[in-house]
């Protein structure tokens, strides 16, 4: 399954989070280490709702960049 993440500069870290897994997030003190951070938090809340018997959600978001005059 592949699912889009979002990563935003925070106060001291950058957070993540996954539009399509509502309350997965993670953190990380770089870019690189909360992409790795999302990685392993949705592999452990796909575990997590597994164990539960809840359905997987599919991936649905779909991510563009548009460019506008600044």
């Amino acid at each position: 399954m592949r699912y889009a993440i979002v990563i935003e500069k925070a106060e001291g870290n950058y957070s993540a989070y996954v539009p399509d897994l509502p309350g997965c997030v993670a953190t990380g003190a770089t870019v690189e280490e909360a992409e790795t951070s999302i990685r392993e938090a949705i592999a452990f809340h796909l575990d997590g709702m597994r164990d539960d018997g809840t359905p997987i959600p599919l991936a649905s978001s779909h991510v563009e960049y548009v460019e506008v005059a600044a």
